[in-house]
């Protein structure tokens, strides 16, 4: 019996959209039947953190009540009552005794942690813009959509540790003629954090040279170096800015990862005013505002007595995980370049795995057999518009063998991801 399959359709007005990493490896995995709310699925592969109550931390908020007024839009730029509790809290627990203070007119809210980078992306002007690699998944499509600005792909060595000195920013900047650096800190997917002294000389250079610096913040409370989770256990720029309204830094934030509430979708801005100016007109057009219900809810979650106390929590219960899941990748064969200074995350490689399971998409796959969600290392390529694209073999071969792997679910579904890890290694060991 003949059985014909029309072609799938084209649409000539339209071009073929890239998932972003979580996006696909998510994709795969719903087509080997993977449900969200399945007991016997593993995904430590969506940066998402655990919703549960922590020992410490403050209530989770379970319910909303409605105002009738909060059913109309929010501003574009955010209400601003969670505008205000944003730039307190910055100035309380990051800025006490300084001259210079955010106030609303420094802060934006946005839906979601990507509306945010988007309004940023669509007010920059015609500039050379520098990113990392490896760095954020979404950063790829993000870069490729606006045509007025030219990213810069700056490699990072994992032999180094993924390091980037004062230094070799400066010369970047001057050598490449950069107007503005976006990277993740702590960063997504290495862990890599910048802080300390070494964040105030960043800022430093991006002040002397007009380089604005745009910090993805949205890992700041997840710190792991002594030395910064000695500073309250949050490490970000807002401590290093002198004049708020005169140093080019940008800060972009929000409930997601920090406060763990990602479904609220409640992020924000931090920058100078003029900047603010510019994002909220680009937010105009392009997402028209956030939740006005959820921002009302959110002013609340801000104090700032709860806010350390719900990073205490998360750096007590999250700091277990990062050590099991350490721990259970090395013990199999799993390479770590650099243990997680920041995020929840593991950047880790396989390159010493068995033959079948030696590269990221490989053992990627095999895993899902095993219920087992992991995001390759290929997806952290940063490569707007593949202009990389004729070197893609050469340039890919840097991550194809590398893993994230996110700690962000329960120690129990770490523990059992661990157990279907040594399983699977070892089958492969077997066949191999």
């Amino acid at each position: 019996m003949s059985t014909h399959v029309e072609p799938e359709p084209t649409f000539a007005a339209f071009r073929e959209v890239p998932r972003t990493g979580v996006i696909f490896v998510t994709t795969e995995a719903r087509r080997r039947g993977f449900d969200p709310a399945a007991a016997d699925w593993c995904n430590l592969g969506q940066g998402m953190p655990e919703a549960e109550e922590l020992p410490g931390a403050p209530p989770r908020r379970g319910a909303l009540v409605i105002d009738p007024l909060d059913q109309e839009y929010a501003p574009v730029g955010g209400i601003n009552e969670l505008r205000e509790a944003i730039a307190s809290l910055y100035n309380k627990l990051f800025r006490r005794g300084m001259p210079s203070q955010y106030s609303v007119e420094n802060v934006a809210i946005s839906g979601g942690g990507r509306a945010a980078l988007t309004r940023v992306a669509a007010a920059l002007g015609n500039i050379n813009l520098g990113h990392f690699l490896p760095d954020y998944t979404a950063y790829e499509e993000l870069l490729s959509v606006f045509r007025l600005f030219s990213p810069i792909p700056i490699l990072l060595e994992s032999e180094r540790g993924y390091a980037f000195s004062p230094a070799e920013l400066r010369r970047e900047i001057l050598g490449r003629g950069m107007s503005a650096v976006l990277l993740s800190n702590p960063s997504n997917p290495t862990g890599k954090t910048i802080g300390g002294e070494e964040l105030a000389e960043w800022i430093a250079i991006g002040r002397d040279l007009d380089c604005s610096l745009i910090f993805d913040e949205f890992y700041s409370h997840y710190v792991w170096r002594p030395d910064l989770a000695a500073q309250g256990g949050i490490s970000t720029a807002a401590r290093y800015v002198e004049d708020v309204d005169r140093d080019p830094v940008v800060i972009l934030d929000g409930l997601t990862k920090n406060w763990r509430y990602p479904g609220w979708r409640t992020t924000w801005t931090v920058a100078p005013k003029k900047i603010i100016e510019a994002i909220t007109s680009a937010g105009s057009f392009l997402d028209g505002g956030g939740s006005r219900p959820l921002q009302r809810a959110a002013v609340s979650l801000l104090e700032p007595e709860a806010t350390l106390a719900e990073t205490r929590a998360i750096r007590a219960e999250f700091g277990k995980k990062r050590q099991k899941l350490l721990d259970g990748l090395r013990d199999v064969g799993f390479t770590v370049d650099l243990p997680p200074e920041g995020t929840f995350y593991v950047w880790a490689s396989a390159q010493h795995l068995p033959p079948s399971i030696n590269d990221g998409m490989s053992f990627f796959r095999a895993a899902l057999d095993r219920k087992v969600i992991t995001v390759p290392g290929d997806f952290f390529d940063v490569d707007p518009g593949k202009r990389r694209h004729a070197r893609a073999q050469h340039a890919s071969a840097r991550f194809r063998r590398h893993l994230r792997f996110s700690f962000g679910p329960t120690m129990a579904k770490v523990e059992l991801a661990l157990d279907r890890i040594r399983g699977l290694v070892a089958d492969a060991a077997r066949a191999g």
